[in-house]
């Protein structure tokens, strides 16, 4: 069985582990930044253990993938503008801007403003879990990044059901590999890790997104460059 799929969108083929690959990135990218859900997750590693800054992470991704779906099946409908070369071009050098105005502000911003003192009860999992639902679910904002993200990788693809299916797991297993990871690094490092130590992951997490929005839109403007 080919791993090759006809993307009728672009009219280039799709190959599965390239759509795998993109998929995984969006969701590190979308989970990475230290937002409120980020913190809360840091400050519940620390304070109740490991597997409940996990839970906190897993509710969050669930609610970016609702996001991601929806942004999915809004810009399914305007692929004939998208198929266009010129509108193509124009749309990935919008998302490559907005891709770094997001990595520089993710950069300077400071997270541990959203850090607040925990309560005594840790609460199920569940609870953890769901409460970090509700935080992220409650910021529809992050439909831009998704539509930043989908134009800049041409991530979304028409009639290609199963493309696309693959591509919203790739989404959950980059957020939760991200999870996972952050919840394993804070946890060995947790008697040396502090408010700083947040700072810097974010300045790590903001240096990167810029990078790639750079190289992003070098490509674009070179044409040398395309997802």
């Amino acid at each position: 069985m080919t791993t090759f799929a006809v993307d009728m969108a672009f009219h280039l083929p799709i190959n599965i582990l390239d759509f795998v690959f993109k998929g995984m990135l969006i969701g590190i990218i979308v989970s990475a930044p230290m937002g409120p859900v980020g913190v809360l997750c840091v400050q519940r590693t620390l304070n109740k253990g490991r597997w409940y800054g996990f839970a906190t992470g897993l509710g969050a991704a669930c609610s970016d993938i609702f996001y991601a779906a929806v942004t999915a099946f809004g810009m399914s409908f305007v692929m004939d503008f998208i198929n266009n070369d010129r509108n193509r071009f124009y749309l990935q050098l919008a998302g490559g801007i907005m891709l770094l105005v997001f990595g520089i502000y993710s950069y300077r911003s400071d997270p541990t403003k959203n850090i607040r003192k925990p309560g005594q009860n840790k609460g199920t999992l569940f609870h953890n879990g769901m409460t970090a639902f509700l935080v992220t679910f409650s910021n529809p904002l992050i439909i831009f990044l998704f539509m930043t993200l989908y134009a800049t990788m041409a991530f979304v693809i028409t009639d290609h059901p199963f493309e696309m299916l693959v591509g919203f797991l790739s989404i959950v297993a980059g957020a939760m590999l991200w999870w996972w990871g952050l919840t394993w690094l804070i946890d060995k490092v947790r008697e040396k890790f502090d408010d700083n130590g947040i700072k810097l992951i974010n300045q790590i997490i903001g240096f990167f997104v810029i990078l790639g929005s750079i190289i992003i839109l070098f490509g674009t403007l070179t044409n040398i460059y395309r997802f």
